[in-house]
């Protein structure tokens, strides 16, 4: 309809990229005009006219395929990981050059796992010590999670707030990578087995207590609910969002 929202979808072609595409095409409100693959020429989104692209490429090209919607005036709603301080900055400096075009990145568009992050990090003041575990398929080309490691950086900035220190940690020797990965001072470990999804763990522990805060995705349609609240919401979000907290009225903890 002439009123509907129109929506690209680049990396159309992959896992995510397809049930993308399949959710777009069934929402109310939401016209899906162009499907590009990873490598796919852009030009098609904006000949399309569309207005939001919805990027769930490879790492490799995800922030070159931002910097080229921007210019081209489409709101972007990024779901591809692998995203650094660095690559944020480029693109919030770019977006200031951009006036009103907005960009949506979130490590997990899962609403349950943005929750569990919001709780985890409310938890972590009040525990001694906080590890995460994530757990996906084999076939993820990074590690840890974006998940994983925006997870770890809440928790870590809510010891700060409440004061805690650092973790203790008696570990004078071990095999490289046993202990994880470590994101502002919070491990994380990360597993790859065949048969998962994406799934995450945060364990809290204080003296004679353990809480676990554990989110399941088991379908990659769990995903699509926040895609299409951000591919609704990014054209009123000029400048960069990094996050679903924003849209889900949490804030940043």
């Amino acid at each position: 309809m002439a009123d509907d929202l129109r929506v690209a979808v680049l990396g159309a072609a992959g896992r995510m990229g397809s049930t993308v595409r399949a959710a777009v095409e069934a929402a109310p409100g939401l016209e899906l005009v162009a499907t590009v693959d990873a490598d796919g020429d852009l030009s098609r989104v904006s000949d399309a006219g569309a207005q939001v692209a919805v990027d769930f490429t490879v790492p490799a090209v995800t922030e070159q395929n931002v910097h080229a919607l921007v210019d081209r005036g489409v709101h972007v709603v990024v779901g591809t990981t692998g995203w650094t301080d660095e690559a944020y900055a480029r693109v919030r400096d770019h977006l200031v050059r951009a006036a009103g075009i907005g960009v949506v990145i979130a490590p997990n568009f899962a609403l349950g796992a943005v929750l569990a992050q919001a709780f985890a990090a409310q938890a972590a003041r009040f525990f001694e010590t906080a590890e995460v575990i994530e757990l996906h398929h084999p076939d993820k080309v990074d590690a840890p999670s974006g998940t994983s490691r925006s997870a770890a950086r809440a928790i870590a900035a809510a010891r700060v707030a409440g004061g805690l220190g650092a973790m203790p940690d008696a570990t004078t020797t071990s095999l490289e990578g046993a202990r994880g990965a470590q994101v502002d001072g919070v491990h994380v470990h990360a597993v790859r087995l065949r048969g998962l999804v994406a799934h995450q763990e945060v364990l809290l522990g204080n003296p004679g207590e353990l809480l676990t805060i554990r989110h399941d995705s088991f379908d990659r349609v769990s995903f699509m609910s926040g895609v299409l609240m951000a591919v609704r919401a990014v054209p009123g979000l000029p400048g960069l969002t990094v996050g679903l907290e924003q849209l889900l009225g949490l804030g940043r903890p």
